[in-house]
């Protein structure tokens, strides 16, 4: 077409060149590839195009057009009913949600309880795909059943812990083989010009312990047999906990409590942050008012953060002459200068109508915030040099300097902010102080400061109605650690003190304001602010925002989670779970689990079809075993009769693997079920904290050779094993 061949043809030129073409028309793109790949090809379009040709062979004229006839349509081939049910079966089968082992390279530590949720998650709700298991058909999970079963541990199916077969004859008195206290403090003997080498403070582990094995029937006791039977892989699973500091946290709130999903503009925010992270509210969190009498310190607190406790804290006279021997001991006696506050009883707390109306968050109560400055004097000893207390509404009602009773060996000034010239004139003395005390506090007052202990030490003087912010606003690691003043001020106040720390010491009427400034918040927020439970929120509540599959969400269907554990029948639920089936034993705990997963007959508590997700425990067989903390007994080093014989435990374990196998038999199709122990034995680790302890309480009044216990680098070498021990649980992991 010469130098305008790239111009649109016209219909002449057109019709010119199709009719020299020596292609076909009608030839298409998957032909053309084909002719490319396989010249020689020849398929059933190449016997439509005309014949340029002379083929003799082709059994059609020359030049002639092949006549080519449409292929019949197939039969369908006649299928009985039994066939076409069994084709859909199958595919049904194939589409049955599954669980496989089969990459288990991809570990390089234990798994943790956070796994075993977030595949709960990622089969109900929004999580995403876990790495260490594959999940097929997810989508097809409809329920999930988590059991946590304390008590079962890894030692039982390594053959450490070997139990009979129940027809078998054994001795009753035959005990389990149990770490005693003397043998957990056998460590490797280090000569004493060689310093300790990492591998012993951090000894590393085998794959062996992390990664899951096969379960299999002749490899274990006969009671755990059945177990076999439902679980194809044995989990090693970790409880959450603080290596450095030798604590367990709680598996059941690592379970229950969901973290919130961070997005990336709040990760980089916070790696741009060189203050305390401010707090985390999730989406749903709802302020809730709450009155100051909800924070007061239990007992249990004050006894846990040392405090000299006050005559009225006891209802019995067993428990005030068992205080009277500790403050004998500790010399927190009115022979050596304490008193205590004018309460006769926790319940004599007297309030009038007008001051029940003034404010809701004191509950008529008197609030007084405090904080005292010390100093160091003769004896190694603490003494008072400043008080300084300010009420509700932020007025001081007391700043005071202090002279102390004993010469003045160090002012700390860089803490206390004193000087010899700001004491020189100072006249009023410690039971001066003392006095004016005793006529400030009452039945209706409560106490706030920080660390209130140290304070009341220095005033030698014991009030039963305390809040400590140290204790209202956890560490998040948890006890014995305590988040300080300061750095609570910039969290959840945005407010910079001490600042002159270390130069010329702090302002007490600056912390005990902070103080005030924390309770106020804490009551206006609720009891979970300033908790891990502030910054995540519950499973139950999680779930309760997908909607069930096969629903349309008008409907507003949305999934259900139920929880079953030891309770009295007249307990209200208070947790954020609906349906709350509380039991008193195993037995009823399994008739809970069917109840909750199939439903109420009539609807009336559960509703029809069951909920999809339940959380149950049994803790028969942790009782036995003395690992619940109601019955652990820390102090005592007779482990004897703490531990059950192999009869006994044998029979405890057959009963608890017979509860699992009953749940699992009730359970529908397309069930997730997780069977967790949470933690492994933690009696070893609660012998050797009590240890420290008491070493801790003697140390500070006694002399070496007095010490009835000794704390040394043997004894926290086997604190670290025991926790580490303590730590190591079992999970089992199944789809119905």
């Amino acid at each position: 077409m010469g130098r305008n061949s790239y111009r649109k043809r016209s219909r002449a030129q057109y019709e010119k060149d199709d009719a020299a073409d020596i292609c076909p028309p009608n030839i298409g793109l998957a032909a053309t590839l084909s002719q490319l790949r396989n010249p020689d090809y020849v398929d059933d379009l190449d016997t439509a195009k005309p014949a340029l040709e002379d083929d003799s062979d082709s059994g059609y004229p020359s030049g002639d057009w092949k006549v080519v006839g449409r292929h019949p349509k197939r039969r369908k081939s006649s299928q009985s009913t039994k066939d076409v049910k069994d084709r859909a079966a199958s595919k049904k089968e194939n589409n049955r949600p599954g669980l496989t082992f089969a990459e288990l390279h991809k570990l390089h530590s234990s798994l943790k309880i956070l796994d075993l949720q977030g595949l709960v998650l990622y089969c109900l709700a929004d999580g995403v795909s876990p790495q260490w298991i594959s999940v097929r058909h997810h989508a097809q999970v409809r329920k999930a059943v988590v059991l946590l079963v304390p008590g079962i541990e890894r030692d039982m199916f390594d053959g450490i812990i070997k139990l009979p077969d129940l027809t078998s004859s054994i001795g009753d008195d035959q005990k389990i083989p149990v770490i005693s206290t003397a043998d957990e403090m056998k460590v490797q003997q280090c000569s004493t010009d060689e310093p300790l080498k990492e591998p012993f403070l951090s000894p590393r582990r085998s794959p062996d312990d992390y990664l899951p094995f096969p379960l299999e029937s002749d490899h274990l006791s006969t009671p755990l047999r059945p177990l076999a039977d439902l679980f194809s892989h044995f989990l090693p699973v970790n409880a959450p906990g603080d290596d450095k500091y030798y604590k367990v946290h709680s598996p059941l709130q690592a379970m229950l409590t969901s973290p919130i999903p961070k997005s990336q503009e709040d990760k980089n925010a916070e790696k741009r942050m060189k203050t305390p992270r401010p707090p985390r509210e999730n989406s749903l969190w709802r302020n809730e008012r709450t009155p100051i009498t909800s924070f007061i310190a239990s007992n249990e607190d004050l006894q846990e953060n040392e405090y000299a406790m006050h005559p009225a804290c006891f209802d019995d006279d067993q428990g005030r002459e068992d205080n009277m021997i500790r403050r004998r001991f500790a010399k927190q006696l009115k022979e050596y200068g304490w008193v205590n506050t004018k309460v006769k009883g926790l319940n004599d707390v007297e309030i009038s109508g007008s001051q029940r109306d003034t404010d809701d968050l004191t509950a008529g109560r008197s609030v007084l915030a405090l904080d005292c400055e010390m100093c160091q004097v003769e004896g190694n000893e603490y003494a008072l040099t400043r008080i300084s207390i300010i009420g509700w509404n932020g007025e001081v009602v007391m700043d005071e300097l202090v002279m102390p009773d004993k010469p003045i060996t160090n002012y700390l000034t860089q803490y206390s902010g004193m000087t010899a010239a700001k004491l020189a004139s100072v006249t009023t003395m410690l039971p001066d102080i003392q006095a004016r005390l005793l006529d400030l506090l009452n039945t209706n007052t409560i106490l706030i400061g920080h660390s209130l202990n140290a304070d009341l030490n220095a005033m030698k003087l014991t009030h039963p109605f305390i809040i400590d912010t140290s204790i209202i606003y956890p560490h998040p690691r948890g006890p014995p650690l305590k988040s300080s003043l300061k750095f609570l001020a910039q969290k959840y106040l945005g407010r910079e003190i001490q600042q002159n720390h270390g130069s010329t010491g702090h302002d007490s009427i600056e912390d005990a304001t902070a103080c005030l400034d924390l309770v106020k918040q804490k009551c206006e927020k609720g009891v979970k602010w300033g908790t891990s439970e502030a910054s995540g929120e519950s499973i139950f509540t999680r779930l309760s925002r997908i909607h069930r599959p096969g629903t349309a969400k008008e409907a507003e269907t949305y999934r259900l989670g139920a929880r079953i554990d030891y309770g009295r029948k007249d307990q209200k639920n208070r947790g954020p779970e609906k349906l709350w089936i509380p039991c008193s034993n195993d037995e009823e705990i399994v008739r809970g689990v069917k109840r909750a997963v199939l439903g109420d007959d009539d609807g009336a508590v559960i509703p029809g079809g069951g909920v999809d997700f339940t959380w149950a425990r049994l803790r028969e067989l942790e009782n036995l075993r003395g690992w619940s903390n109601d019955n652990r007994n820390p102090v005592s080093s007779d482990t004897s009769t703490l531990e059950p014989s192999l009869a006994e435990l044998s029979l405890a374990v057959s009963r608890t693997v017979q509860n699992i196998v009953s749940i699992h038999a009730d359970l529908p199709p397309c069930t997730l079920f997780i069977v967790y122990s949470g933690t492994g034995d933690p009696k070893g680790m609660g012998r050797l904290q009590e240890m420290r302890r008491r070493f801790k309480r003697e140390y500070a009044i006694k002399k070496w050779d007095e010490l009835s216990v000794r704390w040394t680098d043997v004894e926290e070498q086997a604190l670290r094993r025991a926790c580490a021990k303590a730590r190591q649980g079992a999970g089992f992991v199944t789809i119905t």
